[in-house]
């Protein structure tokens, strides 16, 4: 399995400037191998893990459980 490290502030930075979603970034780097995409802040620290599938479809049912989830939090704070 591959491992991608990513500095989390930059790259959605760079997202926010090119008018893409993370979900547009993860398709274009699925090539039917599972990999480690592992997000660090500026000073090194991780923040987060995701796993990227080997499929679109299997992208797609990622992201709609990422928004539910987004969602749900969201209304907790509401």
């Amino acid at each position: 399995m591959k491992t991608v490290e990513i500095k989390a502030a930059s790259f959605f930075e760079l997202l926010k400037l090119n008018g893409q979603s993370m979900w547009d970034v993860f398709a274009l780097m699925i090539d039917g191998e599972e990999q480690l995409i592992i997000f660090f802040d500026d000073e090194e620290k991780e923040l987060f893990e995701y796993l990227l599938p080997k499929t679109l479809g299997q992208l797609k049912q990622d992201q709609e459980n990422f928004s539910k989830e987004y969602a749900e939090k969201i209304a907790e704070f509401n």
